[in-house]
């Protein structure tokens, strides 16, 4: 798949883009399926230390995960869906040839009970040598919409400067932007049909609701750069070796 001059152009601009159909429900049921088998093993082995990093504390009836990191590195499922040229050619077309996931996520979310997430900016996490050197590519494995806790972006927010960063005490793994620091910034709800890829700028301030549908609103989270960027200013370390290469610089 292609990305339009004009998709680009408004890439460009707002900092975030939403392509639908990018694949079909049943390659995300089949990825659902298999990140269920995942996530069941992952919560047996979870040593209770890490817990809070890990598990929803939203959902009180029962133990289910928030999210789980490297699915691209761990998981061939995923690693297909993010090396598959419909994907990655948009990718390139941002980016320029050549990129490689850096990190990947799968954020859960589950219904009656998945936790919003704060405004924040990836950069912030990551600290690229290229601030235009990396994307993210939101994979929706389910409907994402408002009621179920779809992003939301802030409009232009990648042109302004970076926001500094904090987490809760009890949160070190949730940095944020400090809710007085981001008043007054225009935000879209980006709603993504199952299938659907909403793509944003490393800078551009977003954020999520909570989940207070009946319904999953399960995605992945895979985090492209292209192969001549550095991470110079990361909030932590992270594990290189899990780095997959998509595509060569030609």
């Amino acid at each position: 798949m292609r990305l339009g001059a004009d998709d680009l152009a408004r890439y460009r601009a707002a900092g975030h883009l939403t392509v639908p159909g990018v694949f079909a429900p049943a390659e995300m049921d089949a990825a659902i399926a298999d990140l269920e088998t995942w996530g069941e093993e992952f919560l047996r082995e979870l040593d209770p230390a890490q817990r809070r990093w890990y598990v929803d504390g939203g959902v009180k009836a029962r133990d289910v995960l928030r999210k789980l990191d490297q699915p691209v590195f761990f998981r061939p499922a995923i690693r297909r869906l993010a090396c598959d040229p419909r994907l990655v050619e948009m990718v390139e077309q941002v980016l320029g040839r050549g990129v490689a996931v850096h990190f990947s996520q799968v954020f859960f979310k589950p219904p009656e009970g998945g936790g919003p997430k704060p405004m924040h900016q990836d950069n912030a996490y990551f600290g690229p040598s290229d601030p235009d050197g990396l994307i993210t590519a939101w994979i929706a494995l389910d409907d994402a919409g408002a009621e179920n806790g779809c992003m939301e972006f802030g409009e232009g927010s990648h042109l302004r400067p970076l926001h500094a960063h904090a987490a809760p005490a009890d949160e070190p793994f949730n940095l944020q932007v400090p809710e007085a620091a981001t008043a007054g910034q225009a935000m879209t709800l980006a709603p993504v049909p199952k299938g659907g890829v909403s793509f944003h700028h490393g800078a551009t301030l977003h954020r999520s609701g909570a989940n207070r549908s009946s319904k999953w609103r399960r995605a992945c989270a895979v985090h492209y750069v292209r192969h001549d960027v550095d991470f110079v200013r990361p909030a932590w370390a992270f594990d290189a070796t899990k780095r997959v290469a998509v595509s060569r610089a030609p």
